[in-house]
C-alpha cells in the first residue's frame, strides 16, 4: 500500500512542492522580519561580495533547489494545459515558459548591465546563455542517446535499432521533427554572424525573434497529431475542466513567482562564491546556474525513454535548443534596452564571443548528425567527449593547471566541430535535400500523411 502511494503522481507534485518550501520560508523571513530565531541566523540572507561563504553556500542549495522544484512544476504545468488550450496558445506561450528558468537568469545580467553599462554583467548574460545552450546538447542530446540504447533491454524501444560492430546501435528520430531541425539550422548559422555586430542587437532580436514567430506560424500548418501524456500530466489531465485549470493555472503563478525571488540571490551566490573559492564567477554562471534549471527536462525526458518514447523525448529536445537559440538570445537585446533607456547593443568581450561561437559551431555538429532523422551511440559519444573536454580545460586554464589560452581553446573547439560537421554535411547532402522537401511539404499543408489504404482488388464475376 505504501509503494503504491509512493508512486502516486501527486506524492512527485507534493516533493516539488517541498523543495521549493526551505526558501520560500528563508525569503519570507528576510521580508518580514518574522520568527526571530530564523532571521538571527540569517541576517539579511542576501548574497553579496561581503557576504560569508558559508551563508553564500547556503543560499545557492536552497534556492536552486527551489529553482529546481519550481521548474518540474512548470514543467508538468505547461504538458497539462495542451488539454485546454489552442494550438497557436501552446506553441507561442508554453515555448516561451519552457526556457523560462534560463531566461530568468539572463534577463537578470542583461538588467544588470543596461543598469550598470561598463559592468561584466553582460558577459554573464552570455555565459549563462551559451552554457545552457551547450549543456543541452553535450548532456542532453548525447545523454539521452546513450540511456535509451542502455535502457531497450527492458523498454524494447521500437526507435532502436540494432547494429553489429563497436557502438553501432543507432535511434531512429520522427520525421517530424524536420521543421524543428531546419529552423534550428537557420538560427544557427545566423549566430555565427552575431558576434560580428559588436554583441546582441535589436536587428538580432528582429531576425531570431522573426524566425520563431515563422517557425510558429510553419507549425500550424504542419499535420498534428495530439500527443497522449503519461505520468504527471496525464493525471492531472483526467480531472474536470474547471479543477484542471485551476490546478495549472496555480502552478504557473506558483512557479513563476518562486523562480522571480530565488533567480537573483541563487545567481548572485554562485558569481561572488566562485570568487571566493577561486573559480571564475563566468564558469560558475555558465556550467553551474543552468544545470538547475535543465535538469528536469532532462529527468523528464530520460521518464518518457524509461516508457519507451524515446522519439518524443528527443522532440522535446530539439524543440527546446530551438527555443533557446531564438528566443532566448532574441529577447536580451530587448530587456538591456529597457534597462538602458534607449535602444541599445548588449556588448560582450572577445571570450564571449569565442563562446558564441563555439556554441553555434556545437550545433552545428550536432544537427548535421540528427539531419538523416537518426544518431548512433558513436555520434552520442563524439558529442559528449568533445562537450565535456571543453568544460574540463576551461576549468583547468581558470585553475592555473593549464597553461593554455581560453580564447584559442575556444577557437580550437570551433574548428574541430566545424571541420568535422562541414565533413558530415557533404556526405549526407541528400539527406539535407530530403530535410528541406519535408519540411516544404509539412509548412505548405502536403506534409507526412498517414499510409494510404490499399485500393480494394477488383473481384472477378
Amino acid at each position: 500500500m505504501s509503494n503504491n502511494r509512493l508512486r502516486h503522481p501527486l506524492t512527485a507534485v507534493a516533493g516539488a512542492l517541498l523543495m521549493t518550501l526551505p526558501w520560500l520560508l528563508l525569503h519570507g523571513f528576510r521580508m518580514k522580519g518574522v520568527f526571530n530565531l530564523w532571521s538571527g541566523l540569517m541576517p539579511g540572507l542576501k548574497a553579496t561580495e561581503e557576504t560569508a561563504l558559508g551563508e553564500l553556500g547556503l543560499i545557492i542549495v536552497v534556492a536552486g533547489i527551489a529553482i529546481l522544484g519550481a521548474s518540474f512544476l512548470l514543467a508538468w504545468a505547461a504538458e497539462t494545459a495542451e488539454e485546454d488550450v489552442p494550438r497557436a496558445f501552446a506553441l507561442a506561450v508554453l515555448a516561451i515558459l519552457a526556457v523560462a528558468p534560463e531566461y530568468a537568469v539572463d534577463a537578470l545580467y542583461a538588467w544588470e548591465a543596461g543598469a550598470n553599462p561598463g559592468s561584466n554583467a553582460g558577459n554573464l548574460a552570455v555565459a549563462n546563455m551559451t552554457g545552457a545552450n551547450r549543456i543541452l546538447i553535450g548532456l542532453g542530446w548525447s545523454g539521452i542517446a546513450l540511456f535509451t540504447v542502455y535502457k531497450v533491454a527492458k523498454t524494447s524501444d521500437p526507435a532502436v535499432e540494432k547494429h553489429r560492430g563497436f557502438l553501432a546501435d543507432r535511434i531512429t528520430l520522427d520525421r517530424d521533427i524536420s521543421t524543428e531541425i531546419l529552423f534550428l539550422f537557420v538560427a544557427t548559422v545566423y549566430a555565427f554572424f552575431v558576434p560580428m555586430n559588436g554583441g546582441i542587437g535589436i536587428f538580432d532580436t528582429i531576425f531570431l525573434v522573426g524566425l520563431y514567430v515563422v517557425y510558429i506560424l510553419s507549425a500550424l500548418n504542419a499535420p498534428h497529431t495530439d500527443e497522449e501524456q503519461v505520468g504527471i500530466p496525464a493525471y492531472l489531465q483526467s480531472f474536470s475542466k474547471l479543477p484542471r485549470v485551476a490546478t495549472v493555472l496555480g502552478l504557473f503563478i506558483f512557479s513563476g513567482v518562486v523562480i522571480l525571488v530565488a533567480v537573483e540571490p541563487f545567481a548572485h551566490g554562485l558569481e561572488y562564491s566562485g570568487t571566493r573559492i577561486g573559480i571564475s564567477s563566468f564558469l560558475m554562471i555558465q556550467w553551474v546556474a543552468p544545470l538547475a534549471s535543465e535538469s528536469p527536462e532532462l529527468i523528464v525526458v530520460a521518464y518518457l525513454v524509461n516508457k519507451a518514447r524515446s522519439t518524443a523525448g528527443f522532440n522535446a529536445l530539439i524543440s527546446s535548443k530551438l527555443n533557446q537559440w531564438t528566443l532566448l538570445i532574441g529577447t536580451l537585446a530587448v530587456v538591456y534596452s529597457i534597462s538602458f533607456g534607449s535602444i541599445a547593443t548588449l556588448e560582450f568581450s572577445a571570450e564571449q564571443s569565442g563562446e558564441i561561437w563555439l556554441t553555434a559551431a556545437q550545433s552545428y555538429f550536432a544537427l548535421t548528425i540528427l539531419m538523416n532523422f537518426d544518431i548512433s551511440m558513436r555520434e552520442a559519444v563524439a558529442l559528449f567527449v568533445l562537450f565535456i573536454s571543453q568544460v574540463i580545460i576551461a576549468f583547468a586554464i581558470d585553475a592555473g593547471v593549464l597553461g593554455l589560452d581560453l580564447l584559442f581553446t575556444l577557437h580550437a573547439f570551433t574548428a574541430i566541430y566545424l571541420v568535422v560537421g562541414t565533413a558530415l554535411l557533404v556526405h549526407r547532402r541528400e539527406a539535407l535535400v530530403e530535410l528541406v522537401g519535408l519540411t516544404r511539404q509539412q509548412v505548405f499543408g502536403d506534409g507526412v500523411h498517414p499510409e494510404p489504404e490499399p485500393e480494394a482488388q477488383p473481384t472477378e464475376d
